[in-house]
């Protein structure tokens, strides 16, 4: 399985901790993760990874570690088996369900930065009570630009990114890309663009991040005003006559439609509002048109004032320059299988949430209003909700909200690798494998043009009675009756080889495809049991039913194409468990995968129109004026080496570094008085909060930070603050729901001592 040294084995797998999954190499003592490094030999990270992979080994040992399920007696949990848990919980979701209906289930999930697969079975358990209601992290933070995505390309999971590679300028839009990576081995991009002499790196962001530092132009604009930004770099850009008009004529639709939006737009006006030079914003939009660019924006724009509205004009900008599908510009990436599902509201059947009206995106919910539906006084209210891989009362935004709603319900589930927050408050904690105790993978689609897979396989054993989520929902399925009868047949196939149980499976799926609706879970019964892994068989029925457009791909990467191409791939997988390229984009046909009616990019957006209008220079000024009790911005969220979401619990792993403070510029700390390491109180309108205090250089004059994943209670104490404490769920987008954490109006006044 691996390599034996004198100090133990060396095993493949790789990192959990983010969306980029680094390769890494695990050394295994005495079935202990004692060490962890770089895998040079993973085709996607290449010997790259961060110091949060190198300390992973604090994500999968620590004291919190749940071991067997726990029910929730008076005040505290007592262990029970695991028939016991199961039986009640399936009980209870039959007597919600049948009294209430379907509406009032949710599930909580999806799998986080490292193990998706249990969404397959958690999104077939939820439809199996006839709930749609999912709300998953991408709800939290990316459902505005995926909406904008579903009206540009047809289908809302087809999405870009930046072809870094063979890009000659990248624009990096409120982006902190060497703090919070989002790209493969990003550290290495970013220096190889910030070194070349031939090529440019772009910053737009208020504070001198990390990137910024390295950047050839910062644009340090304004808090907020990325909307107005875009909308004058497109006016300039149309008043210097500099689009591509070919692109427009013959890859774009609409366009007709929607450049009157920007006449009359006054651009000088709107680039001092934003407080940037013109000459210098002007430059910008030169070498957007004369070079090969592509653009990465991250939070700074999907958390922030006019979210959707300004990833639809950052849309507009590259359409009009003809960045989209291009070399080096914007591409769409091959992927196994998307993130998600496409949910137009604009159809009768996506669902709506019942007290806050928000359609899905992408299929998810948007976690801003769970507490609401919760709380709503209405007879399908929530009343029972599953979580899994996720951590609500520290991800997501007002807590307080989300601990009287989640108090309210009438059964809530928690299963997780630790007791967490969340789990503190559930009636049921089912303990879960860690990414380092069973199969599992991501479907981060982040490479071009390769479209690269890992399957990470148990390099520990687990200790006590954990369980895959993926089998925790089988079973669970099983007895509330989701599953139907397998023949005999089809479970004595499972034993005599894949070749045979593909062909048993697909004669009882020809004959009753109805039950095709259950398939996760009939793979999990047989061939799952057979492969010790219900993760491992959905991923074999995954590629065995893989869509025409994947197989294409995986035919360019040196897969045979024809029936046994799946189970190759497959065969590929389990041989190479630091991951596989399989398969390869046609670099030349990139935007035919399009699924808007003429196959084109689609810019004009009639729910846009009155947005975009609103978004001008006199009323943005007016809009951004703070209020008097609150002068100061909180950018409630911060990329760092030292914060890992909520899934670093063990704060050893910081080793005493000054990990959770309050960022504040020395202007701004010495016109209040306030000195470095000084304890100070934040308060917003949703709450406030206790914590040090410091000076820190690059963050712009007007605005302080606190970084994320803290307040974690760890061993009875906790560490740092809860930033969430201080947001309020209906500080959110208008359209998606997502929050408006980079813009959160705040004060901050010393603490007095005794």
């Amino acid at each position: 399985m691996g390599r034996e040294t004198a100090q133990g084995e060396w095993r493949k797998t790789g990192c959990v901790l983010c969306a980029q999954n680094c390769g890494l190499e695990v050394l295994i003592r005495d079935n202990r993760l004692v060490k962890s490094r770089p895998d040079k030999d993973n085709p996607r990270s290449r010997g790259y990874a961060c110091r949060k992979g190198l300390n992973v080994a604090f994500h999968q040992h620590h004291a919190g570690r749940l071991r067997r399920p726990l029910k929730r007696v008076g005040g505290g949990f007592t262990p029970i088996g695991w028939d016991q848990a199961l039986d009640e919980i399936a009980g209870r979701l039959k007597g919600i369900v049948g009294q209430y209906g379907p509406r009032s289930v949710a599930y909580v999930g999806g799998g986080g930065q490292g193990c998706h697969f249990e969404a397959a079975f958690g999104m077939r358990l939820l439809r199996g009570l006839g709930s749609r209601y999912f709300y998953g992290p991408l709800g939290q933070e990316l459902t505005g630009l995926y909406w904008v995505q579903g009206r540009a390309t047809g289908r809302q999971y087809l999405h870009t990114i930046p072809d870094h590679d063979r890009t000659e300028l990248l624009l990096a839009v409120g982006w902190n890309g060497w703090m919070s990576h989002q790209m493969p081995q990003a550290r290495r991009a970013l220096t190889r663009i910030s070194r070349d002499p031939e090529r440019l790196l772009v910053v737009i962001d208020p504070r001198r991040s990390e990137t910024a530092a390295r950047a050839d132009i910062h644009l340090s604009l304004r808090p907020g005003t990325d909307a107005l930004l875009t909308r004058a770099m497109i006016k300039i850009i149309l008043d210097q006559g500099w689009e591509d008009r070919a692109f427009l004529e013959t890859r774009v639709s609409g366009w007709d439609e929607v450049k009157g939006w920007f006449q009359g737009f006054d651009q000088a006006e709107a680039v001092r509002v934003c407080g940037l030079d013109y000459g210098l914003v002007e430059e910008v939009c030169r070498l957007l048109t004369t070079k090969r660019w592509s653009m990465h924006a991250d939070l700074g724009i999907l958390m922030n004032r006019h979210s959707t509205a300004t990833s639809y004009l950052e849309h507009v900008l590259l359409c009009v320059c003809g960045r989209i599908g291009v070399e080096g510009g914007n591409v769409f990436p091959g992927y196994l299988m998307p993130l998600g599902a496409h949910s137009d509201e604009r159809e009768e059947r996506t669902w709506r949430t019942l007290a806050t009206g928000f359609p899905a995106i992408l299929g998810t919910f948007p976690p801003n209003v769970l507490p609401r539906e919760i709380l709503a006084d209405h007879p399908e209210r929530l009343r029972a909700v599953l979580v899994s891989g996720s951590n609500p009362l520290r991800s997501y935004a007002d807590t307080r909200a989300y601990e009287e709603a989640f108090r309210k319900l009438d059964l809530l589930v928690t299963t997780e690798l630790a007791l967490t927050e969340t789990a503190a408050l559930s009636d049921y904690v089912l303990p879960a494998r860690s990414g380092y105790e069973s199969w599992d993978g991501t479907f981060f689609a982040w490479t071009y043009p390769e479209v690269f897979f890992q399957m990470r396989r148990p390099v520990v054993e687990p200790e006590g009675e954990p369980k895959e989520v993926g089998q925790v929902y089988t079973l669970l399925a099983e007895r509330l009756g989701l599953i139907p009868e397998i023949p005999g047949e089809v479970r004595a196939a499972a034993g005599a080889g894949r070749a045979a149980f593909g062909a048993a499976l697909m004669s009882w799926l020809g004959q009753e495809p109805k039950v095709r609706a259950a398939l996760p879970f009939i793979l999990a019964r047989t061939l799952g049991e057979e492969l010790g892994s219900a993760n491992l068989a959905a991923l074999w029925g995954l590629l065995m039913t893989a869509p025409q457009g994947f197989r294409e791909n995986a035919a360019r990467a040196g897969f045979a194409p024809g029936p046994g191409q799946g189970e190759e791939i497959f065969q590929a997988l389990l041989d190479n468990p630091q991951g596989v390229v399989i398969g390869r984009c046609d670099e030349g046909a990139n935007l035919a995968g399009l699924k808007t009616p003429d196959g084109r990019l689609n810019v004009h957006v009639p729910e846009m129109e009155e947005w975009v209008a609103s978004i001008e220079p006199g009323r943005e000024e007016e809009s951004l004026k703070l209020p008097e009790e609150y002068p100061l911005i909180l950018n409630a969220g911060r990329h760092m080496d030292l914060n890992a979401n909520t899934l670093m619990r063990d704060p050893a792993w910081n080793k005493g570094r000054r990990a959770c403070t309050l960022a504040m510029s020395q202007a701004d700390a010495e016109g209040l008085g306030l000195a470095d390491g000084e304890r100070v109180r934040v308060v917003t309108e949703a709450g406030q909060a206790e914590l040090e205090l410091e000076r820190d250089p690059s963050v712009r004059e007007g605005m302080v930070i606190i970084p994320h994943g803290f307040g974690l209670d760890h061993e009875g104490r906790v560490y740092g603050v809860n930033v969430n404490r201080l947001t309020s769920g209906a500080h959110r987008d208008k359209l998606a729901g997502t929050p408006l954490h980079r813009f959160v109006p705040c004060r901050v006044e010393a603490v007095e001592t005794a």
